[in-house]
């Protein structure tokens, strides 16, 4: 039986958040305690990329992210067909821990 009785999250984005910054860069790093995300962005053939944006977060909550990450990866190809994974010389993601946050 389905649970109908969930509570409803509603969420006010602010003006300035809502339009959203372009990042095709970021940058992971981890303590004990935290992730860290810095999403930046870096033009062709260029040596320095900007931090647009830094999330900070709870181990937890960055392991609810990738789940949710994922989950939403697979709608969207059952809806629109794999996505081709580009193979650059610079990978636009790091995997992994870039450093202590």
């Amino acid at each position: 039986m389905e649970n109908n009785n969930k509570k409803q999250l509603n969420i006010d984005i602010p003006e300035a958040v809502a339009d959203g910054v372009y990042s095709n860069l970021a940058i992971i790093s981890h303590s004990p305690t935290e992730f860290v995300i810095d999403f930046a962005q870096i033009a062709p053939a260029m040596q320095k990329a900007k931090v647009r944006s830094r999330v900070i977060m709870t181990p937890q909550n960055a392991k609810r992210l990738y789940r949710a990450l994922a989950e939403n990866l697979q709608k969207f190809e059952q809806n629109f067909g794999p996505i081709k994974d580009i193979n650059d010389t610079v990978a636009p993601f790091t995997m992994g821990s870039a450093g202590e946050a």
